[in-house]
């Protein structure tokens, strides 16, 4: 049996060989479980009194919110100040650090209101689109979906304002949790349900329009990534118009794909061109098939 001081030394050495996934002597990177509590407050911030063991009443709300705002205020910033220093932007000098980091706290915490707007509109689309939905509240506290998209709108912000790694590490804890695989690049309009969530992924570049509903197992796509690091900021992933509805399973991809307003994209397609507005996509078993909704004459009466 070898001993601890054998076992070291074998893991040590394994450290020199494969170096690239060591970070050692380096900056300190953002915790994973710091960034991951401050996504639960945020979620108390946006939904009080859901995520919450106790009541919260309408009389202490103030005092709650002030206490978990100057919490997140100061632990965010220390989180964001360890990402730009490991990643700084363009430009960013090493003595702008600090007052960026605490710059871009402030105005994400700014936004939380705006985003309470969008997501209220969120539960409403799924309450209105699920009829097993007994109410919002039940929407709220246990549909996987909500955490998901509000974590997304979260993170949205920050990756929109330049904050490195940390709204990738928030989307990923609400894929953990949710199955489903929002990226924090991704454009999200208003009124956005993702039903069972599970396997349904939304890459970087994807932008998506208001009144979307979208089903398990989709997938908003790149044609492809053999190109790697060189398709870093290029346009990858398709464009779904509003009111738009997607069936489980369809795959859609491409920058250059755009789904018309209105068109309905059916069960297990897989699409790699644009479709006009008021289309309805079909796989019939043998072909897939583009119809036009309008007409009625021509069009099978799908109820989708």
């Amino acid at each position: 049996m070898e001993s601890v001081t054998q076992l070291t030394h074998q893991l040590v050495a394994s450290y020199a060989k494969a170096g690239g996934i060591n970070h050692l002597d380096g900056k300190n990177l953002p915790s994973k479980r710091a960034v991951t509590a401050l996504t639960q407050d945020l979620l108390r911030m946006l939904f009080p009194g859901f995520f919450d063991e106790h009541p919260v009443h309408s009389s202490e709300i103030r005092v709650m919110t002030a206490s978990l705002l100057d919490s997140v205020l100061g632990n965010l910033e220390d989180e964001i100040r360890k990402s730009l220093e490991h990643l700084p932007p363009e430009g960013l000098a090493k003595s702008q650090v600090k007052a960026t980091a605490h710059a871009m706290t402030v105005e994400f915490l700014g936004k939380l209101p705006h985003i309470r707007d969008i997501l209220q509109t969120d539960v409403e689309a799924a309450f209105n689109g699920d009829p097993a939905a007994s109410c919002a509240e039940e929407i709220i506290v246990s549909y996987p979906f909500v955490e998901a998209i509000a974590v997304q709108r979260l993170a949205h912000e920050l990756y929109s304002a330049g904050v490195p790694l940390i709204p990738r590490i928030m989307t990923e804890w609400a894929h953990f949790r949710s199955g489903m695989d929002l990226h924090p690049g991704a454009k999200i309009g208003s009124h956005f349900f993702v039903d069972h969530c599970t396997g349904t992924v939304v890459g970087e570049t994807s932008v998506i329009g208001n009144h979307v509903k979208i089903y398990h197992g989709v997938t908003l796509g790149a044609r492809s990534t053999s190109g790697g690091q060189t398709l870093r900021g290029k346009r990858r992933h398709p464009t779904i118009e509003d009111r738009v509805t997607i069936y489980p399973g369809a795959t859609i991809l491409g920058g250059d794909t755009v789904i018309g307003t209105g068109s309905t994209i059916g069960g297990n397609v897989f699409i790699m061109n644009s479709v006009a507005p008021h289309s309805l996509v079909i796989y019939d078993g043998l072909d897939m098939r583009v119809l036009n909704k309008l007409d009625r004459e021509h069009a099978p009466d799908f109820q989708i």
